[in-house]
């Protein structure tokens, strides 16, 4: 389904998409399939660059390469204070940021103001594209402006350090000659597309398993964020300056990427994953850089060499004694080295389990500053709510779903001074929370939830509730927990829970279907679901506190 961006809304939130672009829904880009922009974008492609002159090269000849149209792509480099600058070819603008540490979110946002295109690519020094990369990432979101794409990222021993024989060395040949320890780096010219596979290392099994099971991220969700890999990313400058640039606080390397990205499905980004968009790393990704990979195959064979000339000259019993000395020092070294790796990993972790709070993504037990679901008690008009009222209303919610933010109306916030987790609405928290969080519940009046299931909930409920959401079964709204997991994923924006009766009690919204129906309409870009339930019952009244906590009322 597609829909022309201009007519139904207006720009005064500055919210409009670019005129012509459409919208699908939920995150269904297959309904694009086959289809290409009438006029190619201009494409913006940000690389950022440090200390990778050689590594520049062969990207920057990469690009000069692809078939996209030349006169409709322009190339930004982008120094991230280099000892000294790098060279660039004509045609290619060069920013070159003070050194001030490790600062790939400023020199990517740096690159962005500067640019001129509608669409923007990222590629980073060392990651360069095979000739369709740049034709096949942008054809989404030329047309889609909402969609980010990721393309293929493989990885090659191009510096010629990693394979122990040398790979199929330069040109394709066999390796022949190359001494061992030796290894002949991919010279610049020989054309990405013939290097890459002659020189193809292990790829990242789970990102590839991930990309099988969500059908190249068709069936995204709440934790897709973890498949977009920085390096290889296109979106267009609208949606981009929708979501806010990279978090310049990352000062150190890995998840800028991943939290741009959770920000920007929260903002109703359609996520894709495109193959035939490929482009080749040189190195292995994280996970193949263990401790005392980088000396490759030369410190094995130098080690060796050494070994067999000392064994010659000395005795067995020294020599062996002496493997044993340097065996255990290795040993313990590596061990040093993978602990460091760890601490650094845990340290990415932890910072974005503070940032995105997503259960599988955020504490067990301990919070996160971001907020997930948001529950806000809003009196009817005219009828204020009771201390009584809302105590049971706020109580039963935390009951049932501990890690929720609660907004009350002012007058009742001073029952809940103690508890953090439940804000007065005209605080600035509050409205923050409002504003940020994945799903807002909302309270028509005091309603008390019963309690259904487990408190929490686990992975296997979140696992069922996506499956409903899909299908839109009555699943969907089997308890609270549920419903929240449901919306936002597949099709389904908004589930309305009503009573028996067909009151209506609560309403449940995705901060996606909100944002999305904000820029083309509502109902369009996400599809609606009422449920009747019995495990909401509306507080009627002056209630009982006491018969509450008591549980004989």
């Amino acid at each position: 389904m597609s829909r022309d961006a201009g007519s139904p809304v207006s720009d005064a939130t500055g919210t409009a998409p670019p005129a012509g672009g459409r919208f699908v829904v939920g995150n269904a880009w297959d309904a694009l399939d086959g289809m290409w922009p009438e006029l190619p974008p201009l494409v913006s492609v940000v690389v950022v660059h440090y200390r990778q002159q050689a590594e520049l090269d062969r990207t920057l000849a990469a690009l000069a390469r692809q078939s996209y149209p030349a006169e409709r792509l322009e190339v930004i480099v982008v120094d991230d204070g280099s000892p000294t600058a790098p060279t660039v070819p004509d045609g290619v603008r060069l920013i070159v940021q003070e050194d001030r540490g490790f600062r790939l979110s400023a020199a990517r946002n740096v690159g962005v103001a500067a640019s001129s295109g509608s669409v923007l690519c990222f590629v980073d020094a060392d990651t360069s594209p095979e000739p369709d990369y740049v034709l096949r990432l942008t054809r989404l979101p030329a047309l889609a402006p909402e969609a980010v794409t990721v393309g293929q990222r493989k990885h090659a021993d191009f510096a010629g350090v990693l394979s122990g024989d040398g790979g199929s060395g330069a040109g394709g040949g066999t390796g022949a000659g190359v001494e061992a320890g030796g290894d002949v780096a991919v010279p610049v010219s020989e054309p990405v597309e013939v290097a890459g596979p002659a020189h193809e290392l292990e790829q990242p099994r789970w990102l590839q398993q991930a990309y099988g099971w969500s059908a190249d991220l068709l069936h995204a969700d709440d934790r897709s964020y973890r498949h977009l890999i920085g390096a290889v990313t296109c979106c267009t400058r609208w949606f981009f300056d929708q979501v806010g640039g990279f978090d310049e606080s990352f000062t150190s390397y890995g998840g800028e990427d991943w939290e741009w990205a959770h920000r920007a499905w929260l903002a109703g980004g359609v996520f894709a994953h495109v193959p035939g968009a490929v482009a080749w790393h040189d190195g292995p990704d994280w996970a193949g850089r263990s401790a005392g990979a980088g000396s490759g195959s030369a410190g094995s064979a130098g080690s060796a060499a050494s070994a067999g000339s000392a064994g010659s000259a000395g005795s067995a019993a020294s020599a062996g004694s002496a493997g044993s000395a340097g065996a255990a020092a290795s040993a313990g070294t590596r061990e040093d080295e993978e602990a460091r790796r760890q601490a650094e990993k845990n340290g990415e972790t932890l910072r974005l389990a503070d940032l995105i709070a997503v259960r599988g993504s955020r504490g067990f037990g301990v919070r996160s500053r971001a907020v997930d679901v948001c529950v806000e008690l809003v009196a009817a008009a005219g009828t204020p709510i009771s201390a009584g009222a809302a105590f049971v209303a706020v109580d039963s919610v935390l009951a049932a779903m501990p890690d929720v933010t609660v907004v009350v109306p002012d007058d009742v916030a001073t029952v809940f001074e103690a508890d953090q987790r439940v804000l007065g609405r005209s605080t600035g928290a509050a409205a923050a929370g409002l504003g940020s969080a994945r799903v807002v519940v909302t309270f028509h009046g005091p309603v008390r939830v019963l309690p259904a299931v487990e408190a929490g909930g686990s992975d296997d409920a979140r696992v069922q509730a996506l499956a409903a959401a899909v299908g839109l079964g009555d699943d969907v709204a089997r308890d609270l927990r549920t419903t929240t997991d449901a919306v936002g994923v597949g099709s389904l924006g908004t589930v309305e829970l009503v009573d028996p009766s067909g009151l209506a009690l609560v309403t449940v919204e995705s901060r996606r279907a909100a944002l999305r129906a904000r820029r083309w309409g509502a109902g369009v870009a996400f599809v609606s679901h009422r449920a009747s339930v019995d495990w909401l019952t509306p507080v009627a009244g002056e209630p009982s506190v006491a018969a509450y906590l008591g549980g004989w009322g």
